[in-house]
């Protein structure tokens, strides 16, 4: 039976990788480091800021890694002010709420970046259970983050479906041996497919999560 949604933040509650460009693009730029789609595909989407500046930025030490993560995450947080749910979130929520299935958010994102887009969003108090990166000693692609979720919702792997829209998202999901549904804002269906994706939507509005999400409920 289905007891918990557990949802991904950035990408997957909101289309935000554009936001999270550009930002990017505003820190690194002093560091001759152009920060395109492709880069933003390749080496960032999804991954920890650890692993980010590590790869950007491999000539410098790991304390210049962290400043400019903070400053990276705080030029994000003034630029994502006007950022609107994806389509058919709210929906969801609700009917999550109304059947009792628990709603939690596991993200690589900082605290200060889940509080800050949660509350632009106005969905602070839809998710009781929220993991972040300070919250486990390993990110995703590790499976660690959505096992901390599990536990804490009390619940096992089977009781839950995944909402993710990058790769390393999606394998941690699927490692935790979670269903999971591969939001289309950053990757195509195909792409979500080959990491492991049980299936893909647009929005949340698509008929193939419903029905599968019906069908879970039920049984």
């Amino acid at each position: 039976m289905l007891k918990a949604l557990i949802f991904d933040m950035d990408g997957t509650l909101v289309h935000s990788d554009p936001v999270h460009l550009e930002a990017f693009a505003e820190v690194l730029k002093a560091e001759g480091v152009d920060i395109n789609e492709e880069i933003y595909r390749s080496k960032i989407i999804g991954r920890t800021n650890e692993a980010i500046f590590a790869s950007l930025l491999p000539h410098l030490p790991v304390e210049e890694h962290e400043a400019y993560a903070d400053e990276k995450e705080a030029t994000f947080r003034r630029m994502a002010m006007e950022l609107k749910p994806l389509e058919g979130l709210l929906e969801l929520l609700d009917w999550a709420e109304a059947r009792g299935i628990k709603v939690a958010l596991v993200t690589n994102a900082p605290r200060l970046n889940a509080d800050h887009m949660l509350d632009v969003l106005g969905l602070a108090e839809r998710f009781p259970v929220q993991i972040t990166i300070e919250d486990v000693e390993r990110g995703k692609p590790d499976p660690l983050p959505y096992l901390t979720a599990l536990a804490r919702l009390g619940i096992k792997a089977e009781e839950a479906v995944a909402f993710e829209d990058s790769p390393s998202g999606m394998r941690a999901a699927k490692a935790a041996g979670l269903f999971s549904f591969g939001v289309l804002t950053g990757l195509t269906r195909d792409e979500m497919r080959e990491i492991g994706a049980d299936g893909a939507i647009v929005t949340f509005h698509d008929r193939a999560l419903w029905e599968i999400l019906e069908h879970r409920a039920a049984s």
